[in-house]
């Protein structure tokens, strides 16, 4: 008999509990009114048919189904199948609720599960509400994907300067902890550039709500940004794990029941002749990214060379040293906006000075131009060379 009332104590653990693609299957047959053979094939089908083909997936949810049938954690009457008491204080434990509250199936999968695919299922009710609409769902994913401070309802402009914080403290290797006031002294135009680095194919994006959207369509592993994307990417995330964590545990039954290997001593390698070709050298490891001490040497030494004036007030256009930067530092791989950024933090920080260009010679208006950085209430358009 099933064990379905609304606000069910959660049972202690059974032995031989549900495998990983068993609790899924749980949680549908949890949902009010239980569940056909046929509605758990077709309504998980979308977790798991971007992995199996159609009938293997049938074939595995029917092993599953008889595999919690056998273990106590599921009952099947009249082709109906429920959850035994201890199968709904497995499907809470995996949902992360203390109690089982039985809900319809739309409400289980567009919430709770989605909840679970973003690793949100400990937070309390309030803060999964905006799970239901594509705004919210657009930005819990991108704050779980970039570990961003803040509660629901972040207002796009707040996510933006905390995304482009994040993309300066990458650009300098995740070895300095920026400062610029939570990326509000970068203009918003300055900020959404550099935010848009963390971009699977960085660009710039024309408002913060459509960075915000790809990187949550990116993140979610859906196909676009809609509410419906977005959620069918999740739950094929969820259901993609759950085969990995099936086959995981198959492979460890498989390994206790396999004999004890014979170790044979391995032969002493032979060394080469003398005349044998030299071994290929192993590529070496990627350069990191620089911190800001090394980065204001690198962009002072360039500068030096390129800079322009009279002694004590020599000065180079910043697109100068950046076309030097990018040829002498190739293995730093920054983008020309990161590299802007990355200077406007070294100037707040004290490293580096910039300096504006106070009567702008029109002669010079493409080096001016290309140069300019926006920050705060000025535009920078060169490095100082401190002599």
């Amino acid at each position: 008999m099933s064990a379905l009332g609304s606000g069910a104590p959660i049972a202690g653990p059974r032995r031989g509990g549900a495998s990983a693609t068993g609790h899924l299957i749980l949680v549908r047959l949890a949902a009010d009114g239980g569940a056909t053979r046929a509605q758990v094939a077709s309504d998980l089908a979308s977790l798991f048919t971007h992995k199996l083909s159609p009938a293997d997936w049938r074939r595995l949810a029917e092993k599953e189904i008889g595999q919690l049938i056998a273990r106590g954690l599921a009952v099947e009457t009249k082709n109906r199948l429920t959850p035994t008491e201890a199968g709904a204080a497995d499907a809470a434990r995996y949902l992360g609720q203390k109690v089982w509250d039985p809900k319809p199936w739309a409400e289980l999968r567009d919430i709770a599960l989605i909840a679970k695919g973003l690793g949100l299922e400990k937070e309390p009710a309030a803060r999964l509400k905006p799970l239901a609409r594509v705004e919210g769902l657009r930005a819990l994913i991108v704050q779980k994907a970039f570990a961003l401070p803040g509660k629901k309802n972040v207002p796009p402009t707040k996510m933006r300067a905390q995304l482009a914080v994040v993309a300066l403290e990458r650009a300098f290797g995740n070895r300095i902890k920026a400062g610029f006031g939570k990326g509000s002294a970068l203009s918003a135009k300055a900020g959404r550039l550099l935010a848009g680095q963390l971009s699977q194919t960085p660009r710039a994006f024309a408002t913060d709500a459509k960075l915000i959207a790809e990187l949550a369509a990116e993140h979610a592993g859906g196909k676009d940004a809609t509410l419906e994307g977005l959620r069918i990417g999740i739950l094929r995330g969820l259901g993609a794990r759950a085969l990995e964590a099936g086959t995981a545990e198959a492979g460890a039954v498989e390994a206790e029941r396999a004999p004890m290997p014979v170790v044979v001593a391995a032969p002493a390698a032979l060394k080469p002749a003398a005349n044998d070709p030299a071994p290929t050298a192993e590529r070496a490891p990627q350069t990191p990214r620089p911190d800001l001490p090394e980065f204001a040497r690198a962009v002072q030494k360039a500068a030096a060379v390129r800079a322009e004036g009279w002694p004590g007030n020599r000065k180079a256009y910043i697109s100068h040293v950046w076309d030097a930067i990018r040829v002498s530092h190739p293995f730093w791989q920054v983008s020309e906006i990161e590299f802007k950024c990355m200077l406007a933090e070294a100037h707040r920080a004290g490293a580096l000075v910039l300096a504006n260009a106070d009567l702008k010679d029109k002669r010079n208006m493409q080096a001016l131009e290309s140069s300019a950085v926006p920050y705060k209430n000025t535009v920078w358009h060169f490095v100082r060379v401190e002599e």
